[in-house]
């Protein structure tokens, strides 16, 4: 039974990879999805594969002491980042980790995106983050990120991506999205100079609905 559980969420990882591609939010070798399968193991995306073409049997499954169960593929780069994440927030059962475009752009920009001009953002997203520059793939950067999760499910990292965390793979994959589309009409509104933000009331309304 517990198998069958397993490679259901093996073909749930990859289904979510497939369509964070389909998506244009990350390329065929960016980004990264992991799924908290219990409290010993965590199901990851490899590095080295086509992420538009990802199967249900090229999904790694590793430890959360870090061994590799599936020794065939390469694990991700990040692999320490998303164990990092998982200790710190136990809540926490989703990453996707990608680099689409724009929200991308403001990581390059250091500036935040404005999730205040729809409901929509500020519900799905609240506050994201800002983490700083840190190399790719190291200890470094997983402890950056285990600092700045605290009280946030979005993370943008200083010239490198975004992190979207959720309670499933569904939730995560969502955030990724919404910021994408909060940063194009963050772009848009600063290009046309006018914008008309959701006032501080109408901001705790839906943070009080949401609580």
């Amino acid at each position: 039974m517990k198998e069958e559980k397993l490679n259901t969420y093996k073909k749930e990882v990859a289904y979510f990879m497939r369509r964070l591609y389909r998506q244009r939010l990350t390329t065929t070798s960016g980004g990264n999805i992991s799924y908290r399968f219990d409290e010993e193991r965590i199901l990851i995306t490899p590095s080295a594969l086509d992420k538009g073409r990802m199967r249900s049997d090229q999904i790694g499954l590793m430890m959360m002491t870090g061994k590799n169960l599936t020794p065939v593929f390469k694990p991700s780069i990040e692999c320490g980042m998303h164990m990092a994440i998982y200790e710190k927030r136990h809540d926490v059962k989703a990453i996707v980790h990608a680099h689409p475009p724009i929200a991308s752009a403001f990581t390059a920009l250091n500036r935040s995106i404005n999730c205040a001009l729809t409901a929509e953002a500020r519900a799905i997203l609240g506050i994201p983050r800002m983490a700083p520059y840190a190399l790719m793939g190291t200890t470094e950067l997983a402890d950056i990120v285990s600092r700045y999760i605290t009280d946030t499910n979005v993370i943008l990292l200083e010239n490198h991506g975004i992190i979207c965390l959720g309670p499933t793979l569904l939730a995560a994959f969502d955030r990724m999205e919404v910021l994408e589309a909060a940063a194009k009409m963050t772009l848009i509104t600063e290009l046309l100079k006018d914008k008309k933000e959701l006032n501080p009331r109408q901001l705790r309304e839906i943070d009080d609905l949401l609580a």
